[in-house]
C-alpha cells in the first residue's frame, strides 16, 4: 500500500484561478484540498450529443432542442415570467424564465435562432422547459457541433458555476496523474471491478472518454463508478462503525425501569400488549439500564404499536427523575402524540409538555421555563424542539418519530441541550423510530450504528384492508362507492399523489380533483388538504375530518404518516404507479383502524407497465410490511424505502443503495478483513470520504 496521497494536503488554492475569496466558496461544499475536487464526483451527466426534435419532447429527459422564437411575452400570474415560444418543423414549445432582464427579453426576438439544453416538465400550457441553458445561434454563422461526449454535473452553491467546477476538476485530474491517490483496498478490489488504479476510476468518472458507453454512465452502473462507489460505501459502513465504537465511549444517565410503575401502565391500559411489542421493550429497558448511550432503531409496520413502545420507554426515564424529548416530523403527529401520552402518563402522576410551532410567543416561553427547570417531564414536539434557545433540565432519553423526516444534525443536536452533563458530559439515550420496514440486510448498512429491534406483529383487533385495483375508466363507479360509504356515516379519504415531483403540481391536482367531487357529490362535506397550505389550514381541516365534521377528504400525501381516524374506512389513491410500495402502505395503514370492514382502491391509470402492474400486486396480496419491503427489493431496489442518496448518517456522493444493494456483501466481508489485518487503512478511507461530516458520523 503507498504512503498517504500528497494531494490530501494541498490545498485547493494551489489550482489556478483560486484565491482566497473564492477559495471560502469552495469551503461551503467542503471542498477544502485538491483530492476534495478529486472526489466531490459527479451526481449525473447531461446527454448533450444529439439535437431532439420538439415534437418529441418528453417529461423528465435532459434534452438539446433548436428553434425558431416565433412568441416571446412577459406573462403576469402568481409570478412574473418571460416565456418564450420556440418553433421547428416538428411542433413547438415554451421556455419559461422566472428571473430575467429587459435585454434578456431583446435577445429573444421574432426570428431569432435559438439553442437550448434543459429539463422538459408539465407547466401551465404543457410540457415546457424552466430556466434552460441557451445559445444565440448568430445569422449566417457555421453550424456549431453538439458535445462528442458526456458531460458531468455537480453538486454546486451559490457563486459556483458547473462551468468552473469542470474547469477546476480538469486541473485536479491533471495533478493527480503525477501524484495518485493512495490505494487503501486490497488490490483485489480493483481487479473484482476490472479497474487499473484508483485514479484511473476517477479521471474516467469525471471526464468520460468520447467513446464512452453514455447508458452504463447515465444509470451509474460503468465498473469505474462501481468500483468508487464499493469504496464511498464501504467508508460509510466503517463510519457508522466507528461512530457506533465512540458512542460506547460516552457515558449516559442508567435508567433501571421501575417495575411496579411499568405494570401499573400495563394495568390501566384496555388492551395488552403483543408478545413483539414485549420483547421489544424489554430490549430498550435492557439498554437504558447501562451506563453507555442507547442507540436503537425501532422498526414496527402501520399500526403495530411503536406509540406504546416509546410510552414505556419514557417511563424508565422519567421514573428515575430524567426528562424525555420525542421528535415527531409534523404539528398533527405531534398533537396525537401528546394526547396518548397525556392520557398514560398523567393518571402516573408526570407532566407532559408540548413544542409547536403555533404556539404564541407566551405560552412558548412558559413551556420553554417548564423545560429548563425539569417541571416538563416530556416534551412531545416538532422541529420546534431544536431550537437554539431550546434546554433541558435532565433529558436522559430522546425519541424520534419517522426519523428519515429529519436531518441527522437535528437528531444529534439533542444531545447538546442536557444542562445537567456538569464537568463529565452525560449522554441522553437515543430511540429511533421508522413505520417503513427495511430488509435486514439494508438496515444492517443504512443503520450500522444502531442497533435493531422489530415489531413483528399487529395487535389483536386490526381489520385487513382489502385492496383493489380499478381502472381510472372506471372512475364514475369508484365516485358512487364513495356517495354510498358516505351516506352509510363513514369516512373517506382521496389521496392525489404528487405530479412530476412538484409539491405546486400536486397541490394544483388536489384542489382540482376536490372541485370535481363537489360538483359529483353536492350532498358530502369535503375538505382539502396538501403541502402548500399553511400548519394552521392543514391541521383545522384535519381535526375536522378526524371530529366527522368532513366526511370526504382530498388530499396529496401529506397525511401519509401517523393521523388516526377509526371511522375512516374507504382510501382511494390516485395513479399508484407514481408511489413506492412502502409509501402506499403507509398511505393504506390510514384505514382499517377501527373495528369497520376498510377498503383501499388503486385507480390506476393507462397504460400501465408490466412492472409497475407487478407492483402494484403485491399491494393486493399482502399486508405485511416486511413482505412488501422485501418485495420492493425484489422487483425495484431500497431507493425508495431509503431515499437514493440519503442514507444513515452521511450523504453519499455516488453510491445508490437501490442500484448497489448487489455489493452490500462484499461491503460487509471487506470491513471485516480491514478490522481484523489491516486497521490502519480504516481511518484514512473515512477521511478521505467523510473528513467534513465527522459531525454526522459522532452519534
Amino acid at each position: 500500500m503507498s504512503a498517504a496521497p500528497s494531494l490530501a494536503n494541498l490545498p485547493v488554492t494551489a489550482l489556478k484561478g483560486v484565491g482566497d475569496s473564492f477559495a471560502q466558496t469552495l469551503a461551503k461544499l467542503n471542498l477544502f484540498t485538491v483530492q476534495d475536487v478529486l472526489f466531490h464526483l459527479p451526481l449525473r451527466y447531461l446527454d448533450r450529443t444529439t439535437v431532439v426534435p420538439i415534437g418529441d419532447l418528453a417529461p423528465n429527459t435532459s434534452v438539446v432542442l433548436e428553434g425558431t422564437v416565433v412568441r416571446c411575452d412577459v406573462v403576469m400570474g402568481r409570478r412574473r415570467s418571460l416565456v418564450v415560444t420556440l418553433r421547428d418543423e416538428t411542433g413547438q414549445v415554451n421556455l419559461r424564465f422566472y428571473h430575467f432582464t429587459g435585454a434578456q427579453k431583446a435577445q429573444f426576438a421574432v426570428g431569432a435562432e435559438v439553442r437550448c439544453f434543459g429539463d422538459p416538465r408539465l407547466g401551465a400550457s404543457g410540457i415546457e422547459l424552466y430556466h434552460p441553458e441557451y445559445e444565440l445561434i448568430q445569422p449566417g454563422a457555421a453550424y456549431k457541433p453538439v458535445d462528442q461526449s458526456l458531460t458531468p454535473v455537480y453538486p454546486t452553491t451559490e457563486g459556483l458555476s458547473q462551468a468552473r467546477l469542470r474547469k477546476l476538476t480538469s486541473q485536479a485530474v491533471a495533478l493527480m496523474r503525477t501524484s495518485p491517490p493512495a490505494e487503501l483496498l486490497p488490490a483485489e478490489i480493483n481487479r473484482r471491478f476490472g479497474v487499473e488504479t484508483l485514479a484511473h476510476a476517477l479521471a474516467y468518472v469525471h471526464f468520460p472518454p468520447k467513446e464512452a458507453p453514455i447508458p452504463a454512465l447515465v444509470a451509474g452502473t460503468h465498473p469505474c463508478q462501481q468500483r468508487l462507489a464499493f469504496e464511498e460505501m464501504l467508508a460509510h459502513h466503517l463510519a457508522l462503525q466507528e461512530s457506533r465504537e465512540q458512542a460506547r465511549q460516552e457515558t449516559a444517565p442508567r435508567l433501571p425501569v421501575d417495575s411496579k410503575l411499568l405494570q401499573d401502565f400495563y394495568d390501566s391500559l384496555p388492551f395488552s400488549p403483543t408478545n413483539a411489542q414485549q420483547r421489544v421493550i424489554r430490549d430498550i429497558h435492557a439498554d437504558l439500564s447501562q451506563p453507555q448511550p442507547m442507540l436503537r432503531l425501532v422498526q414496527g409496520d402501520v399500526g403495530s404499536g411503536k406509540t406504546l413502545v416509546a410510552a414505556a420507554a419514557a417511563l424508565a426515564a422519567v421514573g428515575n427523575g430524567w426528562q424525555v424529548a420525542l421528535a415527531a416530523p409534523t404539528e398533527i403527529l405531534a398533537e396525537q402524540h401528546k394526547r396518548n401520552f397525556e392520557r398514560w402518563l398523567a393518571p402516573l402522576g408526570f407532566q407532559v409538555a408540548w413544542l409547536v410551532g403555533k404556539l404564541t410567543a407566551k405560552q412558548k416561553e412558559k413551556t420553554l421555563e417548564q423545560i429548563a427547570h425539569g417541571e416538563a417531564h416530556l416534551v412531545v414536539g416538532t422541529h420546534a424542539l431544536f431550537q437554539e434557545q431550546v434546554r433541558f433540565a435532565k433529558l436522559g432519553l430522546v425519541i424520534i418519530d419517522e426519523q428519515h423526516r429529519f436531518g441527522v444534525h437535528q437528531r444529534l443536536s439533542l444531545r447538546d441541550k442536557n444542562a445537567a452533563s456538569g464537568a463529565a458530559p452525560i449522554f441522553p439515550h437515543q430511540l429511533v423510530m421508522t413505520a417503513t420496514p427495511i430488509p435486514r440486510t439494508l438496515a444492517m448498512t443504512a443503520y450500522a450504528d444502531l442497533d435493531l429491534s422489530v415489531i413483528d406483529e399487529l395487535p389483536p383487533g386490526r381489520t385487513p384492508v382489502n385492496t383493489v385495483l380499478i381502472s381510472q375508466q372506471r372512475r364514475a363507479d369508484v365516485i358512487e362507492r364513495v356517495r354510498d360509504a358516505c351516506l352509510a356515516g363513514r369516512q373517506v379519504y382521496w389521496v392525489c399523489t404528487l405530479v412530476e415531483d412538484s409539491e405546486t403540481l400536486a397541490a394544483a391536482a388536489a384542489e382540482e380533483m376536490a372541485s370535481r367531487l363537489r360538483q359529483s357529490l353536492p350532498e358530502l362535506q369535503i375538505g382539502l388538504i396538501h403541502g402548500r397550505l399553511n400548519s394552521r389550514d392543514k391541521e383545522q381541516t384535519m381535526a375536522q375530518f378526524k371530529d366527522g365534521h368532513i366526511q370526504l377528504l382530498v388530499a396529496t400525501t401529506v397525511i401519509e404518516v401517523g393521523v388516526d381516524v377509526p371511522n375512516a374506512s374507504l382510501m382511494i389513491i390516485e395513479n399508484p404507479e407514481r408511489l413506492g410500495l412502502a409509501q402506499l402502505h403507509q398511505l393504506r395503514g390510514r384505514v382499517g383502524r377501527g373495528n369497520i370492514e376498510s377498503h383501499c382502491v388503486l385507480l390506476y391509470g393507462h397504460p400501465l407497465s408490466k412492472v409497475a402492474k407487478e407492483r402494484l400486486q403485491v399491494m393486493r396480496r399482502t399486508h405485511d410490511g416486511f413482505v412488501i419491503a422485501e418485495e420492493d427489493l425484489r422487483i425495484r431496489g431500497p431507493g425508495e424505502l431509503l431515499g437514493t442518496r440519503q442514507t444513515g448518517a452521511l450523504q453519499f456522493r455516488l453510491a445508490d443503495l437501490e442500484r448497489d444493494a448487489h455489493m452490500i456483501p462484499l461491503v460487509h466481508e471487506t470491513a471485516e478483513l480491514l478490522h481484523t489485518y489491516n486497521q490502519a487503512l480504516i481511518r484514512p478511507l473515512i477521511q478521505r470520504w467523510f473528513a467534513h461530516q465527522q459531525h454526522y458520523v459522532k452519534g
